[in-house]
This record gives C-alpha cells, sequence and structure tokens, in this order.
C-alpha cells in the first residue's frame, strides 16, 4: 500500500490548471508575435531579440526592426549600426545586431531565404540556441519541440517534476517524460505563470493554483 503522505505530480491537472489560470495574463512577447500570422523568420528574430530582455522592451525592438522588412533578403540590406538601433536597448545588442545580419547573410546563402524546419540546421544560424531552435519550431512552424527557458527550467523543478541542473537536461528529462501532446504549450504555460505567480525569489505561493501538486523544491521564502 502507498504511504498515506504520499506525493505525485500530477502533470496532466497541473496543465489543466494552468490553461485556465494564465488566460488573465499576457503572452510571451514572442508567442504574441507568432500569434499575428507571421513568419518563422519574424519568430526568430524576436526570439534573439528577447534574450535577457524584457518583454516590453522585445516587444518595441521586434516592431522597429521587422518593420523594415519580414524577411532575411530585406534586413541583410541594413548596416551592423542600423541594426544596433533599431533594437537598442535590448540586452547585448551590439552582439545581436552582428548575428542577425550574418543570420541573414546564411539564410540566403544556404536556406535560399528560408528559415529551416529542422532543429540540428536552426542550431548552425548565428545567434540560435536550444531555447531559440524549439520556438521557431513550435511557433513558427507548428512542429513538436519543447523550449526550455529558465522559467520552464525553475518550475518543472520547483514542482518535483524533474530534477536537473541545467535547462538542457531539463529538455532532455521533459523529452522522455512529458506527454507529447502538452510539449508545444508547455512553455507557454510555465513562462507566463513564472513571469506572473511562480516567480523565481519570493513566489506567490499563497495564491498559486497549483500549490498542491507542488513539491516547492527549493522555496525558501513565499508570499
Amino acid at each position: 500500500m502507498a504511504a498515506k503522505n504520499a506525493f505525485s505530480v500530477d502533470v496532466e491537472k497541473i496543465v489543466s490548471v494552468l490553461r485556465h489560470e494564465v488566460r488573465g495574463f499576457k503572452v510571451p512577447i514572442v508567442t504574441e508575435i507568432s500569434r499575428r500570422a507571421r513568419s518563422p523568420f519574424d519568430v526568430l528574430v524576436s526570439t534573439i531579440l528577447s534574450a535577457r530582455t524584457k518583454d516590453d522592451v522585445t516587444r518595441d525592438a521586434s516592431t522597429r526592426l521587422l518593420d523594415k522588412g519580414s524577411a532575411p533578403e530585406k534586413l541583410i540590406r541594413l548596416t551592423v549600426p542600423e541594426i544596433q538601433k533599431l533594437i537598442y536597448p535590448v540586452g547585448f545588442y551590439k552582439t545581436k545586431a552582428k548575428a542577425i545580419k550574418q543570420m541573414c547573410k546564411d539564410l540566403i546563402d544556404k536556406y535560399g531565404g528560408k528559415v529551416p524546419d529542422d532543429l540540428d540546421e536552426l542550431l548552425k544560424l548565428p545567434g540560435v540556441g536550444r531555447k531559440t531552435a524549439n520556438l521557431v519550431l513550435t511557433l513558427g512552424f507548428g512542429k513538436q519541440g519543447i523550449c526550455v527557458d529558465t522559467h520552464v527550467h525553475r518550475i518543472s523543478n520547483r514542482l518535483g517534476y524533474v530534477k536537473t541542473k541545467s535547462p538542457e537536461e531539463t529538455e532532455t528529462a521533459l523529452r522522455q517524460k512529458l506527454p507529447k501532446v502538452h510539449w508545444i504549450e508547455f512553455n507557454d504555460l510555465l513562462v507566463t505563470y513564472g513571469q506572473n505567480v511562480c516567480r523565481p525569489i519570493s513566489p506567490f505561493c499563497a495564491a498559486c493554483k497549483i500549490r498542491l501538486y507542488c513539491k516547492q523544491v527549493g522555496v525558501n521564502r513565499h508570499r
């Protein structure tokens, strides 16, 4: 017989509750952009800009840059200083400007101006890591993938659903454990909830609707 206080992470229940809870919050900026019926290229550019940058800043920078052209053939015409000016003040804007310029060149030279819909090929592009590549696959192409950023990594471990030390390890663990039906939406749900309720420091556990299913791993102080 199972122990009376045995704890099991009910991911099906968690996903169901979060679907309802996040309706009142803003969706992550990259998701917002993807829902405007824009292209995988737009998702790729906005995701690169979003790293280490607040959503409001990313939104404005993405709009300014993509208004110049939603295709590598158009953005390639801009100089690196011009891209820097358009995307400032996103984090590491100088590095990102160079990466976007080179990425446009690579897309034109190697992929006929099209964003590849393959994880390994996406990872060959400048400025593209696993988080960006998975977001492009899921939001840009609607293909299966698990995007793991700091929120997904933190909350998956906080829940006790996985026990990992890095986002890369978390992605591997989720690919093995999370039902595929939830792969695409898992990032949106956890990022939105992580930005608003399950904060990195002093999360709002008293108001959390999934606290009954959470082990609160590593939570030393909460509200």
